[in-house]
């Protein structure tokens, strides 16, 4: 079960979330510049302050994604030519989860079945935007790769321990997802719906998913 610490984050990056939601919809730059990576930022902070379990080494592998997602959030709240950096960033943060995924209950042992759907997804989703990527195939193919194995580990870590924090962050990584999926549909596709409801599904999908990945720190679970 969450902390009362990890829950108390929880409430507060929500209303952080929803101020980031409501200053991007009025174009308020200066407050998008200063909330959105506070939201991050506050996720950060709760994972260093949480007990290092299931070890220090996975507390600082999830505090590395994190870092990295700050950075990927600074650079993809400048103009469009920073993109490629921002999904660098991105790229780094889903290898520090992937780590510590593999190395706390997953990596060989995670098996084949909960690869599939997100192979399935992963070849999808490279489908529908191929056409639009342009000079961005390689990269953004590579990341679909990187955060669909990043899923795969996560789900597979948690069907092997089936504890509490490590669903949490199954489910984290499928959120991790759909915010990505909608990033590049809107992108190199088509808009999903407004500008609000798109805002909503990536801004509320992603803080999900980092709150969820960083509540797995600070849990004594028996690894597979």
């Amino acid at each position: 079960m969450p902390s009362k610490r990890q829950l108390l984050t929880a409430i507060v990056v929500a209303l952080v979330g929803a101020g980031l939601i409501a200053v991007e919809s009025a174009g308020l730059r200066t407050a998008v510049y200063v909330l959105k990576p506070l939201a991050t930022l506050l996720v950060l902070g709760m994972v260093l302050a949480s007990r290092p379990l299931p070890s220090r080494q996975y507390q600082l592998l999830i505090a590395g994604g994190m870092v990295w997602s700050i950075a990927g959030d600074v650079f993809l709240m400048w103009p469009a030519s920073l993109f490629a950096q921002g999904l660098g960033c991105f790229l780094v943060a889903h290898f520090f989860y992937i780590g510590a995924f593999a190395t706390h209950g997953a990596g060989r042992t995670a098996g084949i079945k909960p690869l599939l759907p997100f192979a399935l997804i992963a070849g999808t989703m490279l489908a529908i935007l191929w056409p639009g990527l342009g000079a961005l195939r390689i990269p953004v193919a590579a990341y679909v790769g990187v955060i669909s194995t990043m899923a795969w580990q996560a789900w597979g870590r948690a069907l092997n321990l089936r504890s509490a924090a490590a669903w949490r962050g199954a489910m984290g990584a499928f959120c991790f997802l759909v915010s990505d999926s909608a990033i590049a549909l809107n992108r190199f596709h088509a808009p999903i719906g407004d500008a609000f409801t798109s805002r909503l599904i990536i801004t509320s999908t992603y803080l999900v998913a980092q709150w969820m990945i960083a509540s797995t720190v600070g849990e004594d679970e028996t690894v597979a």
